[in-house]
């Protein structure tokens, strides 16, 4: 019988299996050396919080994969030998396989500052960093203080984290403002100061030089690129994330910034798979980056894999880019486009309530007013109109018109619908004045 085994069991690999089980009677094996059992990574953030407790965060019960014969083996593999088409773990062990899917997932980067490996300093990506993360700042009295270090969704969701047991927060961010590399000025001001009103001491246009170590190798301080040393307990390390190849290096699979992959997810060894945020694509879809290190992605990833592995050869097209995540109290959704500094092409019509706690941006073509994109901050948009509007090109100005078709907060379009069509029409006549 052909024997599948998957290297990673986050939600790449773990669709990965789901799918061929569905399709196959084929032997597989999900191999990690994080956690015996899936979990889900974004709700890392809800057990520290005291919202749920780790077993939560289990989609399944543990004795799903027993009955769906799924064999689950814990280590962590060193070596893959293509020509064997053997794995070779840390303990010397090894495992044979017929067909390999690599979703080894990422790890969070680390750019040579000095004392970045003292006690007291870590990322927050896995299992082990959360448990790490109650050593290290179980309370405000073990941790007077945290620093946080790079701009992202995981150090928004540390810093939120870190608040709700009261130990205070400075946030080192090199931009002019919040993830302002992501998002345009308007949008990027709005969560920085939304940051600020949850009592985080957010440093702009700051970044981290030198990490200071006591006498026991733990972190006590930390030097800024502005030359200002803050006492800390806790120096969280966030400023994103890269896929965890190192394993590979002395093997014959090719490896870029990830494992590279054609859009069938086929490495350059034909009976070997890369998926999830480990793989590079050499032909990406559209405007996208090659690497993407995203939840839904990943399972797409691991879908598609699946059918070719059964059979059924199938490319690996995710369609028009979207993202959602949240910033505090602040949900935020993003279909297509929207670019920190507009393209030569593009345009774009914003318009936020007074206080700020509500925004739109949207993105469209200057030539043809096709739509392009669309930010939303505190607004819920439906997926399958905006995705469908921005497939279909639609004109700027009928995205406007029905734009409460795409609502998901009716409460919302009953009071700001209007403003946000009349704000719309005033900067067109704004925009022809200055022609």
């Amino acid at each position: 019988m052909k024997h599948i085994a998957i290297i990673g069991n986050g939600i790449a690999g773990t669709t990965a299996a789901r799918h061929i089980r569905k399709l196959s009677n084929y032997k597989i094996t999900i191999i990690s050396a994080e956690s015996k059992y899936f979990f889900s990574r974004t709700a890392l953030m809800y057990v520290y919080m005291g919202h749920m407790k780790f077993e939560h965060t289990q989609p399944y019960e543990n004795w799903f994969w027993e009955k769906n014969n799924i064999a689950l083996k814990e280590g962590f593999v060193t070596e893959v030998d293509t020509d064997k088409n053997t794995l070779v773990f840390k303990d010397g062990s090894t495992l044979s396989y017929d067909n390999l899917i690599i979703a080894s997932g990422s790890k969070p980067n680390k750019f040579g500052w000095p004392g970045q490996d003292l006690k007291g300093v870590q990322g927050l990506y896995s299992k082990q960093d959360l448990e790490l993360l109650e050593v290290n700042a179980p309370n405000n009295k073990a941790c007077k203080k945290a620093i946080i270090v790079g701009g992202g969704l995981i150090g928004i969701e540390l810093a939120e984290m870190l608040r709700t047991r009261e130990i205070p927060v400075t946030f080192l961010v090199r931009d002019k403002d919040f993830w302002g590399s992501v998002l345009p000025s308007g949008d990027a001001n709005l969560i920085s100061k939304h940051i600020k009103t949850h009592h985080i001491d957010l440093r702009l246009e700051t970044e981290l030089k030198e990490i200071i170590g006591d006498e026991n190798g733990r972190v006590k301080s930390v030097i800024t690129s502005k030359g200002e040393e803050i006492e800390c307990n806790l120096v969280g390390l966030t400023a994103g994330v890269s896929p965890a190849v190192d394993f590979l290096k002395n093997s014959s699979i090719k490896t870029g910034k990830g494992v590279k992959v054609n859009k069938y997810l086929e490495t350059n060894i034909p009976n070997v798979y890369a998926i999830g945020d480990c793989a590079q694509q050499l032909e990406p879809t559209g405007l996208r980056n090659p690497v993407e290190a995203v939840w839904y992605t990943g399972r797409m990833m691991g879908e598609v894999v699946a059918q070719t592995i059964c059979g059924n050869k199938t490319a690996y097209n995710p369609g028009v880019w979207f993202n959602s995540a949240k910033f505090f109290d602040i949900e935020y959704q993003t279909y297509g486009w929207v670019w920190a500094k507009p393209k030569d092409y593009e345009a774009h019509f914003s318009w936020e309530v007074p206080n700020g706690e509500k925004r739109i941006t949207l993105a469209y073509h200057k030539n043809t007013n096709a739509i392009l994109g669309v930010n939303t901050f505190g607004i819920r948009l439906n997926h399958k109109t905006f995705d469908s509007w921005i497939s279909e090109e639609k004109n700027i100005d009928y995205v406007i018109e029905h734009l409460e078709k795409a609502n998901f907060d009716p409460e919302f379009y009953h009071s700001h619908f209007s403003a946000i069509k009349k704000a719309f029409k005033e900067q067109l006549k704004t925009d022809k004045n200055c022609i």
